[in-house]
């Protein structure tokens, strides 16, 4: 029986998984080793903050989050925290490990890039003059404190209604808050540009802060996006949003959902890598 196996759409691996490999019915790796092994170093090679489960993956130790949700089949994620597996409660752990035996080295992969990634991201400095982009393209900061609310203008200025003793945090705040309100505003306008073009019909947005992913889809019609898209090219915008909508008549990554996809996209494929090669700045 086939696992019932399922990606997000995350910041690291927009695709599909590879082709789970073949192997001997019922074998499972064992975490320890053979005698004649290399012994498991104590070190914890991936370390999820909130991890409940340990497993061995390529010989090395991997202590990840484990949720019971209702979905359909089991999800890996690997983000800035680690590892995160969701998995439906008739999904046995036995079936969970497999899954994960069998991903074992895109897991290990995907990890590594995203350290190699977290070394280039640029920290956004909250001061006067800042700048971070916004749609593809970079907007500058400006305290304005006789502005009623914060507006972009022309000169692609972001002038913020803040004084000009105003501190970093607030300063973050704001402009977290004025980026919000345009990629909800942005976000449904392009849901129902492109909904009624796949017949389908989406009953509700959120918007999601989330380390790992830019968007999910749920059976209800429920959509919810990383408010951060907002920083990228309308393209890339475009291609999660329609990513999203296409789950909802196909909620897999099989051949079907792809088509899906390129009969709105034809340039899909192109897309998918250039959104893989995007660093978001720290909002730390």
């Amino acid at each position: 029986m086939r696992n019932p196996l399922q990606l997000v759409l995350d910041f690291l691996s927009p695709s599909p998984e590879p082709a789970p490999t073949p192997r001997s019915p019922g074998v499972v790796k064992s975490p320890a080793p053979s005698s004649s092994a290399v012994p498991l170093s104590d070190e914890v090679a991936i370390a999820h903050p909130r991890a409940n489960r340990e497993t061995v993956l390529e010989g090395m130790r991997v202590a990840y989050l484990f949720q019971r949700v209702r979905r359909r089949s089991i999800g890996f994620v690997v983000g800035p925290d680690g590892l995160e597996v969701r998995a439906p409660k008739w999904v046995t752990l036995k079936e969970v490990e497999l899954g994960l035996q069998e991903r074992g080295e895109w897991v290990l992969r995907k990890w590594a890039e995203l350290q190699e990634r977290q070394k280039n991201i640029r920290q956004i400095e909250w001061r006067e003059g800042a700048s971070l982009d916004y749609l593809g393209a970079p907007i500058h900061l400006h305290l304005s404190p006789q502005n009623g609310r914060s507006e972009l203008n022309e000169q692609r200025q972001l002038l913020l209604a803040l004084p000009h003793t105003a501190e970093a945090s607030q300063i973050r705040d704001a402009v977290q808050a004025w980026l919000m309100r345009e990629a909800k505003t942005l976000f449904e306008q392009r849901l129902n540009h492109f909904a009624p073009l796949m017949g389908v019909q989406w009953q509700r947005l959120s918007l999601s802060n989330a380390g790992s992913r830019w968007g999910s889809a749920r059976v209800d019609g429920a959509i919810r996006l990383n408010w951060r898209l907002i920083h990228l090219k309308p393209e890339a915008i475009d291609y999660v949003v329609v990513h999203e909508l296409a789950h909802l008549q196909e909620m897999n990554h099989s051949p079907a959902f792809w088509k899906v996809v390129a009969d709105i996209l034809p340039d899909h494929l192109e897309r998918r890598k250039a959104l893989q090669k995007e660093n978001l700045a720290n909002w730390a």
